[in-house]
């Protein structure tokens, strides 16, 4: 029989087809996508719940609830029985159903990672460097991909589903900001990553930017309450973000929908400037530099900075109020639910942001909007790379894929 790896393709998914099935059968793989993102949403899910949630007839349900628990895609739960009647049987996602690998390309790190079809973390490793280099990166990953499959059973590996690259595009112009020599940050003008990597691989290899592809974490794996539409920020070496609408990552034509490290902000000095002068950690690390403290520890403890001082005050003070902006601002185009806040940083720094960004939002005149929530983010610090690794998830197995790149 063949798999559904390797069946389930790319469709084009019309924004109407989202809650309703059809029993038409060409539209199998499309119904199949419908059936394991809604399992995935509620966890498990009987085939009379499906059938009333779709629209699809309980034939159909059932016929592809049986395929898919044959491909190893979906589990059997234990029998609820009712007052009357047959007991329903629910049916939930099978962990090692599909494997998923994500990649993320830092300033001062990459990360690799493996998760299977729940999005738990089966292994990660994690590179450091002065500045991010191509062959470096490829070299990573090749040795990190063989380190991981070698822990996966014959099976297991041939079940991995695809690569996902989260990096920034235009990766070259950071050469200031990294401090990174020119000529070491042009290579990356003149390489394809994604085709050197896929290269190595016999999987789809595919590629986002980071902020986007973290965006992409916090929808498909995050805590995201009901909320289908919100304005997501991921505040990293540089701060950026994402945009989903209708319960979809929206990437736009080029994929570059939700540049929001772009927005015109505020600067300290009125005149305005983009978000990601003010509100990246790399403003934090350059004000450290400034009073000569050694600030590597913010890239490589992000889960605990320690004691900064007052420069970790004035720029949660100064991100906090370009974020408010930010959101007022995105909120004039599309009065998203939600903002919602994540990054590089201990759990204890995010709640100030967030907090810092309510009460500086309440400064703002913002008459004639409908303000979104704003919130903290849910996957926290790997979410580039959990969202890397959710590329190929997405693309392949779930309704509503984005514009990235990919394999042919």
């Amino acid at each position: 029989m063949e798999t559904a790896i390797a069946r389930h393709g790319s469709p084009e998914v019309n924004d109407s087809l989202i809650h309703r099935g059809t029993n038409q059968s060409g539209m199998r793989d499309h119904n199949e996508r419908l059936v394991l993102s809604l399992v995935r949403q509620h966890g498990s899910l009987a085939k009379s719940d499906i059938a009333r949630m779709t629209g699809l007839s309980a034939q159909t349900v059932s016929v592809i609830m049986r395929e898919l628990e044959e491909e190893g895609l979906l589990l059997r739960q234990a029998p609820l029985r009712g007052k009357i009647g047959q007991p329903s049987i629910p049916m939930a996602l099978n962990p090692d159903g599909a494997y998923f690998i994500g990649l993320k390309i830092g300033r001062r790190s990459a990360e690799l990672v493996l998760i299977d079809f729940l999005g738990h973390v089966r292994s990660m490793l994690q590179h450091s460097y002065r500045y991010p280099a191509p062959r470096e990166t490829v070299d990573f990953v090749s040795n990190g991909m063989r380190q991981m499959r070698g822990e996966l059973t014959p099976a297991q590996d041939k079940r991995i589903a695809g690569l996902g690259i989260a990096m920034p595009f235009e990766l070259w112009n950071w050469a200031d900001t990294a401090g990174a020599p020119r000529d070491a940050m042009d290579e990356w003008r003149h390489r394809d990553i994604r085709a050197d990597i896929q290269a190595q691989c016999d999987f789809p290899v595919y590629l986002q930017n980071d902020a986007t592809s973290a965006c992409g974490a916090e929808l498909v794996f995050g805590q995201t309450g009901a909320a289908r539409d919100f304005v997501y920020f991921y505040i990293g070496a540089f701060a950026g973000g994402g945009i989903v609408l209708n319960g979809r990552l929206f990437g736009g034509p080029t994929g570059n929908a939700g540049a929001l490290g772009s927005m015109p902000v505020p600067g300290p000095d009125g005149k305005p400037t983009q978000l990601i002068d003010v509100a990246s950690i790399a403003m934090l690390e350059k004000a450290l530099n400034a009073r000569g403290v050694e600030a590597s520890h913010l890239w490589t403890s992000p889960e605990d900075w320690g004691e900064i001082g007052p420069e970790l005050d004035d720029w949660i003070a100064s991100a906090s109020q370009a974020l408010a902006y930010a959101i007022v601002a995105a909120s004039s185009v599309i009065d998203f639910e939600a903002a919602v806040i994540d990054g590089w940083m201990p759990k204890a720094v995010r709640r100030r942001l967030v907090d810092a960004v309510i009460a500086a939002i309440a400064t703002i005149d913002g008459e004639g909007l409908k303000l979104p929530a704003v919130r903290e983010g849910t996957v926290g610090i790997h979410a580039r790379a959990l969202g890397g690794a959710s590329l190929p998830l997405s693309e392949r197995f779930l309704i509503g894929s984005t514009t990235i790149s990919r394999s042919a």
